[in-house]
């Protein structure tokens, strides 16, 4: 019944950004876009964003046309977040932000 929900979402100008960093870093065949977490952090983890190959524990998801990988141990961490690319003359970069 719930297998088809996703835990966490990418805007498309993340989607656009991450699609543009695999074709000019040329990253691997058979990798994708990780979202999950790792220990540390203020409430005790921080969320991570990065690439990798597929893994027995992991969700898959397909994204504006972007595969993401999201261990099932880390699904309840990024619920209600959303990963957005940020480009302004302070800074760049991917950020996760919480959906209203």
């Amino acid at each position: 019944m719930f297998d088809n929900l996703q835990p966490v979402s990418l805007t498309a100008r993340a989607a656009q950004e991450v699609l543009h960093i695999m074709r000019t870093k040329k990253i691997p065949e058979g990798y994708a876009l990780r979202l999950g977490v790792k220990g540390g952090g203020c409430g005790g983890v921080s969320l991570i964003i990065g690439f990798d190959r597929q893994k027995a524990s992991d969700l898959t998801y397909q994204m504006e046309g972007v595969t993401v990988l999201v261990d099932k141990k880390h699904t309840m961490y990024l619920i209600g977040k959303k990963v957005d690319f940020y480009e302004g003359a302070d800074t760049r970069g991917f950020m996760f932000v919480e959906v209203p």
